[in-house]
């Protein structure tokens, strides 16, 4: 378990926090003192997943814009308007093409573009808990998957390609790093004490990779991955280390955590490697555009940054 400093007097807000990575991180950071808000679809599991670690649970789809709006609005009035850690966990990963309430790709939906939606949404919230001295984080979580990726902002929702679940998936994941990297840049134009930071946890009891493969009806490649899988994975406990060390650990605006061992894939967390892609601040501006034209939502930092 990566060792956490006391968050007393801190509130974080975790998304995904019904099973794996998000249900243990949010255990670990009630553990240290925080009050932790706990984000969940469904409410018999959220509110058995918060009794169990001790936090509170928030009803939030990501795939919907209205339960986005929703739940950050319950969030900014159940803490005063002050939240000193957003964790974006919540994702899904490589199933058939699907859509979301709002007629986004499912992949692209969860993963980035609600993810987006709620960290503008509260950021208020942020600005306001954070100081010079102590300045609050959001922690975008990606994955090893955006290596490879590529990402066409034109054609966000692959509506002109054939469609392809894992290629969909690692473009969420590369979405994920570009938004960290022009999040972090707008927050430094502006001045902001706020902190934009991404982790990723490698390969862990909790992959979504196994879900995956029961949505997509198996076959023998997916035989393979698994059990490749099973040779790198890592418990939940060693999983959480780098987004534990992002939310709570010495950082900078715009660092990259993951696994240090065996190609990223396990072991303590520190500096992670970023594809040439997902440092592309050209495509970074682009999609945070695209971003706020998709979801109707401005932009935070917003008209007060230039470039």
């Amino acid at each position: 378990m990566h060792p956490v400093p006391d968050q007393t007097g801190r509130t974080v807000v975790v998304t995904g926090t019904t099973s794996g990575l998000g249900r243990a991180l949010a255990a670990a950071l009630a553990r240290a003192g925080a009050r932790v808000l706990m984000t969940a679809r469904d409410e018999a599991r959220g509110r058995a997943a918060a009794a169990e670690a001790g936090g509170e649970l928030v009803l939030l789809d990501l795939a919907d814009l209205g339960s986005v709006r929703a739940a950050a609005a319950r969030i900014r009035e159940r803490t005063g308007d002050t939240v000193d850690v957003l964790v974006n966990n919540a994702g899904v990963a490589m199933g058939p093409r699907a859509a979301t309430a709002d007629g986004f790709e499912l992949q692209i939906g969860t993963n980035h573009l609600g993810p987006a939606a709620l960290t503008w949404l509260l950021m208020p919230a942020l600005r306001a808990a954070g100081d010079a001295e102590r300045p609050s984080r959001v922690v975008t979580t990606s994955s090893l998957g955006h290596h490879g990726a590529r990402l066409d902002v034109d054609d966000l929702h692959r509506r002109r390609r054939r469609y392809s679940p894992t290629a969909a998936y690692g473009a969420s994941k590369l979405a994920n790093l570009l938004f960290a990297a022009e999040l972090d840049r707008r927050l430094r134009l502006a001045g902001d004490p706020v902190l934009s930071v991404a982790a990723h946890p490698g390969m862990t009891e909790s992959s979504l990779l196994a879900n995956a493969v029961r949505r997509a009806g198996g076959g023998p490649w997916s035989r393979v991955a698994l059990a490749a899988e099973r040779l790198v994975v890592q418990p939940v406990a060693d999983g959480i280390a780098p987004q534990l060390a992002a939310a709570t650990g010495p950082v900078h605006g715009g660092d990259y955590l993951g696994p240090t061992g065996q190609g990223g894939t396990r072991g303590p967390a520190g500096p992670a490697r970023r594809s040439a892609a997902a440092r592309d601040a050209v495509l970074a501006g682009r999609l945070w555009q695209v971003t706020a034209a998709e979801t109707g939502i401005t932009p935070d930092p917003g008209r007060r940054v230039q470039g």
